[in-house]
């Protein structure tokens, strides 16, 4: 089996290492994300034509789900059709979704060393989410009415994010489940937009773009993957709510250009032949690799959302990695590993991974659907690997639903409700298979 490395695609298209004046979808042309037909997306050609003109408004709803996404869990939760009731039912059971939940917002937020009050958050945030999904599925107002009341607390409360390093995984996931859940109540009255914009720009975006430029002053590559894409997330996310193509592009170009270990090209550093990929995180542990495939997914989404093709780029590279990690963690043990060197500290100390990293594999986490459905139900790409995870975790939950600790809520989850688009005996037969 030959290897070789994923760099990143050659210059086609006007590739410069600054997107900061382009609007998102000139941006993302130039940068190699493709614009895409669905959900509003453009064809190429038409793209090009359009990026002349773009304005700075992007599409809402338009983070993890559209409208169209919405629509179709209604008709099929109402029309009593399975996988999505089952999906539906996970939801409702959790008690994050519950319209009683009792919020706590709070000044100064702590992840990291003294002090530590993060959960608060984060499970608020969650119940924000759940909330929001519930009332645009089943349109109880109810639901509604608690997650602009949790979002408006927090945006009215929070003052800062503090602790150690583990401060910037803070800004990273919450900064993008908390705009996911506004995306969703964006336009109800009494929802109070601007203080939720200002308080994403104020706090959680100088964080992600202190972490995404400095690196909490460390060697390049001393912060896996998984830092860098949690505020990548962030960031684009954040240039979403706010209709700002700067913000966004910044974010997408560090997609396709970031020295850090969030970029495509660093995050999949080697692609074997068969539509295999190996992980960034894979010689760590099997925990931290399948949050990852969770976050450069949750990227993707909101990317193509917008009209961008990221899961496209370098060949599917990160559809081969999501089928590596997928495979091993389904029990198989006959996957390739490339000797991975990188440097840490300050100093860029040596360090080397020559075996896979088996801890915690198996685990579960609530992050296949959205794959899964993204490649096969939309691109017609066979993922067996994938799809046998998808299989045995569905349907899939959501925070609450994998324990309190916070590895349990790094994904807002029920992909079974939001992301299945056929059920499997629609899937046809004559899938392609990845290169």
């Amino acid at each position: 089996m030959s290897i070789r490395d994923n760099t990143i695609e050659p210059n086609t298209a006007g590739h410069g290492p600054n997107l900061k004046r382009r609007g998102l979808i000139k941006g993302a042309i130039a940068a190699g994300g493709l614009a895409v037909a669905g959900a509003g997306g453009l064809g190429i050609a038409a793209a090009q034509d359009e990026a002349d003109d773009v304005t700075a408004q992007a599409t809402h709803p338009g983070l993890l789900h559209t409208q169209a996404d919405f629509d179709r869990m209604k008709a099929k939760v109402d029309g009593g059709v399975e996988p999505w009731v089952a999906g539906w039912n996970r939801l409702t059971a959790n008690s994050h979704s519950q319209s009683t939940w009792a919020a706590r917002p709070t000044a100064i937020i702590i992840r990291g060393g003294d002090g530590q009050n993060y959960p608060q958050l984060y499970n608020d945030i969650h119940a924000a989410y759940q909330n929001a999904l519930r009332w645009k599925v089943s349109g109880d107002n109810a639901h509604r009415d608690k997650a602009v009341q949790i979002l408006n607390a927090w945006s009215s409360t929070l003052e800062a994010v503090n602790g150690n390093a583990d401060r910037f995984l803070a800004a990273g996931i919450y900064g993008y489940q908390f705009c996911a859940a506004a995306d969703i109540v964006r336009d109800v009255s009494g929802f109070d937009l601007g203080g939720f914009q200002d308080m994403m720009t104020s706090i959680f975006l100088p964080m992600n773009e202190s972490f995404l430029t400095n690196h909490n002053d460390a060697c390049i590559t001393n912060y896996w993957a998984n830092w860098d894409l949690c505020n990548m997330a962030s960031k684009l996310a954040i240039g979403i709510i706010c209709d700002d193509a700067t913000i966004t592009d910044q974010a997408i170009d560090y997609f396709w250009n970031g020295e850090g270990n969030g970029s495509i090209g660093n995050a999949v550093p080697f692609v074997y032949d068969g539509g295999l990929a190996q992980w960034q995180e894979s010689g760590r542990d099997q925990g931290h690799s399948i949050m990852g495939i969770g976050l450069m997914s949750t990227i993707m989404e909101m990317a193509w959302n917008q009209g961008v093709d990221l899961y496209g780029a370098n060949d599917n590279a990160f559809a081969k990695a999501a089928e590596y990690v997928a495979r091993y963690n389904s029990g198989h043990d006959d996957l390739p590993f490339t000797k991975y060197t990188w440097g840490t500290g300050q100093n860029c100390a040596y360090q080397e991974q020559t075996v896979m990293g088996a801890g915690g594999r198996g685990q579960a986490r609530p992050v296949w659907e959205m794959v899964f459905h993204h490649y096969t139900s939309r691109q017609g790409f066979a993922l067996p690997n994938v799809s046998a995870l998808a299989g045995t975790n569905s349907p899939e939950g959501g925070g609450g639903d994998y324990g309190t600790a916070s590895g349990g809520f790094d994904t807002l989850g029920f992909g079974t409700l939001a992301h299945v688009r056929l059920t499997w005996d629609e899937i046809p037969d004559n899938l392609t298979p990845l290169g």
